[in-house]
């Protein structure tokens, strides 16, 4: 159900709610490197003394304390925000299997940003990512794929160009749907479930 963290390669946090969940807090106390999306790091920095990975902070640097401006690396463009920006940054150093926290919460349209970002790093950058909040997980997809789940886990589908939708172990049948709506609030049946599709779809699984 949960993204091995001895198979992340990075960790980006991003300046949204910072995670409470013990989940989340998990992959970050494993991080073999974390990004800090320029703000995040003042959120960070509570723990960042904890923490025994390497530190990047990516972005402009206007919202970096004193302390930890010797981590920026400044990006000054405008055409990405810092969350693809640090995402950039983690594929020139080689990390492709990322964990996003704190990319949820406070404005409502970045959230909605950040999450539909994810099927544009995996479909066109090739990250293996997987974003993290504080009530469950989103894993972007193509294919068939099988999840790891347990009975009674409440599972969401998004489509992202799909026409053909198929599954196995959730409650109710899927299909290609035609609005995001449509392919929330399905529940596992099992210890697991099958995706069979001709493109590109977004996973939501509940921790409890």
């Amino acid at each position: 159900m949960i993204m091995n963290i001895c198979q992340t390669d990075a960790v980006v946090v991003a300046n949204g709610t910072f995670p409470i969940h013990p989940v989340p807090l998990g992959v970050l106390r494993n991080a073999r490197h974390i990004v800090a999306c320029d703000g995040a790091i003042a959120k960070l920095a509570p723990c960042a003394s904890t923490l025994t990975s390497d530190l990047t902070i990516i972005g402009d640097g206007d919202s970096v304390p004193d302390g930890f401006r010797h981590l920026l690396i400044r990006v000054d463009e405008q055409e990405d925000n810092d969350l693809t920006k640090a995402t950039r940054y983690c594929l020139e150093q080689g990390w492709r299997r990322i964990a996003y926290l704190g990319a949820t919460g406070l404005r409502e349209d970045h959230t909605i940003g950040n999450i539909a970002l994810l099927v544009r790093y995996y479909r066109q950058m090739g990250v293996s990512g997987v974003m993290f909040t504080d009530h469950g997980q989103f894993t972007p997809a193509k294919g068939t794929r099988t999840f790891d789940s347990r009975k009674g886990q409440q599972v969401s589908i998004f489509n992202f160009g799909c026409t053909q939708i198929e599954s196995e172990g959730l409650r109710w049948q899927s299909y290609a749907y035609n609005e995001w709506w449509q392919g929330t609030l399905n529940e596992a049946t099992a210890n697991a479930f099958t995706l069979r599709t001709d493109g590109y779809y977004l996973v939501y699984q509940t921790y409890s």
